[in-house]
């Protein structure tokens, strides 16, 4: 066996491809797994086909899990791939554009006979005609390596290929140094015989072939990354949006109602939750998404956090019923998980093009709360943060995440319990005095009354609402009054928001983002600052209302760059709010900004 000491690197970017059925997520999620309890900060990239099922090897069926494991912060996972494995032509092509130079592609060689090549729609075999002359090869039959591994345990070729995705892990695990028992234990929970002793002994294969056949120069180390004190554990965001919505309805002593229609990429919401039954949280898979926003208003007029998830077309279906929403002043949560469009477009794939539309996309003059997620981990915060602002200014709130953010990793902090504010929630029970819109004088919140509380009986529905009283009301000098109303009550939640955090230089070029364009940007503003260039970065959360003192702070900057994965959406809002000549950085491309991508951009307009 190979006795060569590792090699200490800083940091390596891992991608798995094959076909979807080939199982490239759960090993990819493994790989994460293991170096997340090393200790190295992890940041992922699931990458699934649009294609339900598109038939095997060929490139519109290719699923890819890519990795960044450090011994240092990291907010990407990853520009250029290190390695790349790939399981048939179609995932080898797909990716290879992604390789860096002298990078290392690891390739199941039983998979480029003549058929396969046809399936991918190949005329020549890349293994022969120079494709990689400029990478380290590392063909493996393993496949055939695989059979063999797992013949003693009785399967068919079919079950016995099943396992050749561990197999690949198996020589990862080698390749960096890592201890496959946290996989083996994963084996142990997940399959019954024999297939967890057939995947483990393909696993087992795959680390020692590494290790024996010395196809590799040598291993390689990534060190420990050093995180501030506590207890850490992987997330995704869809993961951490259902904690952070089950903590809510803790810290306000309600229950919470969650109605969704499934959608990708954010069905795992619904998931998520599901499991906290015990927490006072119910879910409710509806019929189709205007049943869901239907019976989560109906939810929250019950005295409930009524919350409901989707994505783009989802928000398109719910448009008239979150003006409902609006009209009754109730508290709704609407989270949007946003993928390329339009109508179905790339459902798998992440962008940031629904912005406008929760803004401006219902009849009449129906403003909602808006904000946004920068990261797996950071759901959690913005999910108490709905909540807190939905109940206490007795509104819809659009929490905007992507499919990036949705399905991508990282280290989450879990926090200490104790240490989270209660979000006290005061329902109306005394009927002196009582009309159903009247309003506080700070947030101009209505009183929320659970029905059936005696003596606060009240008139509630679409049609315009009397000021105060509630009854219906066709008077124009009324509806004007109300819409500005409810728009005020939208502006005032900029009175409760912390100020504006400014990462880097407070002059010279600020880079403006939102969403899940945060690590890209912080990296890429990291990189040109080492450089001596003169850069600050400002990351939103709040899009509607904008902080308040944004105004002053973009003041201070001679250029303002926005990247966006849109065609500029908050560029538009935030030129003609602040009337400044702010430029966009824009990428439709269903994958997110790289870090270079951002640093290109500041160095062309610093």
């Amino acid at each position: 066996m190979n006795k060569t000491a590792p090699q200490q690197v800083d940091h390596v970017v891992i991608r798995f491809a094959g076909d979807s059925g080939d199982g490239m997520q759960l090993v990819g999620g493994q790989f994460t797994r293991s170096s997340a309890l090393l200790g190295n900060d992890v940041a992922t990239l699931p990458d699934y086909p649009a294609e339900i099922r598109a038939p095997a090897g060929t490139q519109e069926g290719v699923s890819g899990f890519q990795i960044q494991f450090a011994g240092h912060d990291i907010h990407t996972p990853g520009d250029e791939v290190d390695v790349l494995v790939a399981m048939n032509p179609a995932a080898l092509v797909k990716n290879l554009i992604s390789l860096r130079s002298a990078g290392i592609v690891v390739v199941n060689s039983d998979k480029f006979k003549a058929a396969d090549l046809a399936k991918a729609r190949l005329d020549t075999n890349p293994l022969e005609d120079g494709t990689l002359s400029e990478y380290r090869s590392i063909l493996a039959p393993i496949t055939t390596l695989t059979r063999e591994a797992v013949a003693p345990f009785g399967l068919n070729n079919k079950d016995a290929d099943r396992c050749k995705n561990f197999f690949a892990l198996g020589m990862m695990y080698w390749l960096y140094s890592r201890d496959p028992q946290t996989t083996i234990d994963f084996l142990e929970r997940k399959f019954k015989s024999p297939y967890k002793e057939a995947n483990k002994a393909a696993l087992q294969a795959g680390h020692d072939f590494a290790g024996t056949i010395e196809l590799f120069q040598n291993p390689y180390e990534v060190p420990t990354a050093e995180f501030p004190a506590g207890d850490y554990r992987n997330i995704t965001g869809n993961a951490a949006l259902a904690i952070g919505l089950a903590t809510a309805a803790a810290k306000t002593g309600l229950n919470l109602f969650y109605g969704s229609y499934p959608i990708t990429p954010a069905s795992d919401i619904l998931h998520s939750l599901a499991p906290f039954k015990n927490y006072g949280v119910a879910t409710y898979q509806a019929e189709d998404e205007i049943a869901a926003v239907c019976a989560s208003i109906g939810a929250s007029y019950g005295g409930h956090i009524g919350v409901t998830g989707t994505s783009g077309p989802g928000i398109a279906l719910k448009s008239e019923a979150i003006g409902l929403a609006v009209i009754t002043e109730l508290p709704l949560v609407i989270i949007d998980v946003q993928r390329g469009g339009p109508s179905t477009g790339l459902p798998t794939k992440t962008e940031q093009s629904d912005l406008l539309q929760n803004f401006y996309g219902r009849n009449g003059e129906a403003p909602c709360a808006i904000l946004c997620t920068r990261s797996p981990s950071d759901c959690f915060e913005v999910a108490l943060e709905a909540v807190r602002i939905a109940t206490t200014y007795m509104m819809p709130v659009v929490l905007l995440s992507d499919g990036y953010i949705a399905n991508g990793a990282e280290p989450w902090a879990i926090p200490d319990i104790d240490q989270i504010p209660e979000m006290k929630v005061t329902f109306r029970t005394d009927p002196e005095g009582f009309q159903p819109y009247m309003r506080d004088a700070d947030t101009l919140s209505r009183p929320w009354v659970v029905p059936g509380t005696p003596g606060l009986e009240h008139r509630i529905g679409g049609l315009e609402k009397a000021d105060g009283s509630g009854n219906v009301s066709y008077d124009p000098d009324n509806h004007q009054r109300m819409c500005e109303l409810r728009a005020e009550k939208v502006q005032r939640i900029a009175d409760s928001l912390p100020p504006t955090e400014i990462s880097g230089d407070d002059s010279g070029l600020l880079v403006l983002g939102w969403g899940s364009t945060w690590g890209a940007i912080r990296t890429g503003v990291g990189a040109c600052r080492s450089k001596g260039m003169k850069v600050g970065h400002v990351h939103l959360r709040h899009l509607n209302p904008l902080p308040k003192d944004l105004g002053e702070i973009l003041a201070r900057y001679d250029k303002v760059l926005i990247p966006e994965m849109n065609l500029g959406q908050l560029l538009k809002i935030i030129r003609s709010e602040y009337l400044i000549d702010a430029v966009g950085l824009n990428k439709i491309k269903g994958q997110p900004f790289l870090t270079r991508e951002i640093a290109a951009a500041i160095e062309e307009h610093a």
